[in-house]
């Protein structure tokens, strides 16, 4: 049998290619892709942004059903019972175990994590991303079942967008009770305010798209900020600490817009002794860098977080969290139109031109 990838060429050039489909060595599983969704890091990739993946399969957000079972599988990473036709959804990078990084538990930091995906897809096992009709999931790749009460245009989302939050919340150590800041109202934002809502913490995001700012009330913002409405710096910091309780600031600020600039607007936003969260900042070449004097971070003894990729284990985390809420939160309209494999390049151009919020790619 054969199947077909989107298949990254060359700056902006994404071709359709097909390959036998492999076989599925012991530990393996050969997944068969029922939707992916186009996130922003695809956009970073197909504009040769990012500092490893340049020639590779697109795609890495998606729900799969189980199309062939290496041998010696036989329950997901959670120890749940799996068989062939069963809905999963995996990390999408490796943890080999073995690196220092591993080593110390820092499984996100895996330098091995892109092997796979980095590689052009003539190389086997050809499908090692998810804008495709098959997955190759390898052996220290973890994955999780999918609840059967979970549609997969909400799940499709889990094994990024979703668990990066629960994460980098985590890693903030948010608690009840305090006021969380969040820069950027796309789908890492949405989600974010509602784990944060969850959590028991007082929500405001910043976006200057009024329709995101809808949105994310209807994700549990208790206040948005209109950057139109509030076109300065100074002035969204003055609002943010009267909104903040203790008239001092957010107690952690989360950047998800991807702007540099929204970095130095954060370390303003937050209190004394804050956590600064810096998630959609990804690109690290010269066009991407700001002026920032780090006396502002000494003097507030703020701590900047870091936070790439996720322990694999919050993707069951984020499974768990969708189940307990899923009629709180619209989830399922965080995607708003589908694209056929064929169409992937019309998607990505779509999505760069905010023509629409996020695609999904449908094989």
């Amino acid at each position: 049998m054969k199947g077909r990838v989107a298949a990254l060429v060359g700056p902006r050039q994404v071709e359709i290619k097909e390959f036998d489909l492999p076989e599925v060595k012991p530990g393996a599983v050969l997944v068969k892709v029922r939707r992916s969704n186009l996130c922003g890091s695809e956009l970073h990739i197909w504009n040769h942004f990012h500092p490893v993946i340049k020639y590779g399969v697109l795609g890495h957000e998606m729900v799969g059903e189980i199309f062939a079972l290496g041998e010696g599988v036989t329950t997901d990473y959670a120890g749940n019972p799996v068989q062939v036709g069963d809905r999963i959804v995996a990390p999408y990078y490796l943890t080999c175990q073995k690196c220092p990084n591993c080593l110390r538990g820092n499984f996100n930091l895996c330098v091995n994590a892109y092997h796979y995906w980095k590689q052009p897809p003539e190389n086997p096992p050809h499908f090692t991303g998810t804008f495709a009709t098959h997955y190759y999931i390898h052996p220290n790749q973890y994955f999780y079942k999918v609840p059967d009460s979970l549609p997969d245009n909400v799940v499709a989302g889990a094994n990024c967008g979703l668990s990066q939050m629960v994460y980098g919340l985590h890693q903030a150590n948010l608690q009840n009770g305090e006021t969380l800041v969040i820069q950027g109202a796309g789908g890492l934002g949405l989600y974010a305010a509602s784990v944060a809502k969850e959590k028991g913490a007082r929500v405001i995001v910043i976006d200057g798209v009024e329709s995101r700012l809808a949105a994310a009330k209807g994700f549990g913002a208790d206040h948005v900020v209109n950057m139109n409405e509030h076109p300065s710096m100074e002035a969204r910091v003055k609002l943010i600490q009267d909104l903040s309780g203790g008239g001092d600031g957010a107690d952690v600020v989360m950047e998800v817009a991807g702007a540099p600039a929204a970095f130095v607007e954060g370390l303003h936003i937050l209190r004394p002794a804050g956590r600064y969260v810096s998630i959609g900042n990804v690109n690290v070449s010269p066009d991407f860098e700001i002026n920032v004097a780090p006396g502002l971070i000494t003097r507030k003894c703020c701590q900047i977080i870091g936070a790439v990729r996720y322990n694999p284990w919050f993707l069951h985390q984020s499974l768990q969290f969708l189940e307990r809420n899923l009629a709180k939160y619209p989830f399922g309209e965080l995607t708003d139109k589908e694209f056929c494999l064929d169409d992937v390049q019309l998607a990505l151009e779509a999505a760069e031109a905010r023509e629409v919020t996020r695609p999904v790619i449908v094989p």
